[in-house]
């Protein structure tokens, strides 16, 4: 009887985890999250770098994030 409850409880926590909604974003979701990271980067220097010289990495990593949020939609719908 106990393996029958196992087994039971197993494929209902298997339904669960492979019904669930998949982690990736849509491209509008991605430019969202795109636009809400820029609004995050605070150019306090005006684009003039900072005293050592060095320009803001903010941007940067903006648009790397958004590059990867295409390109892991782009696989999910690919496959």
């Amino acid at each position: 009887m106990s393996r029958y409850l196992f087994l039971a409880v197993s494929l209902a926590a298997a339904a669960i985890v492979l019904n669930a909604p998949s982690a990736t974003a849509s491209i509008q979701q991605c430019e969202d999250r795109h636009v809400n990271c820029l609004g995050r980067c605070a150019d306090w220097t005006g684009g003039a770098g900072d005293y050592l010289g060095r320009q803001n990495k903010c941007l940067l990593i903006c648009d790397r994030r958004l590059s990867q949020c295409f390109v892991r939609d782009a696989m999910r719908r690919r496959w």
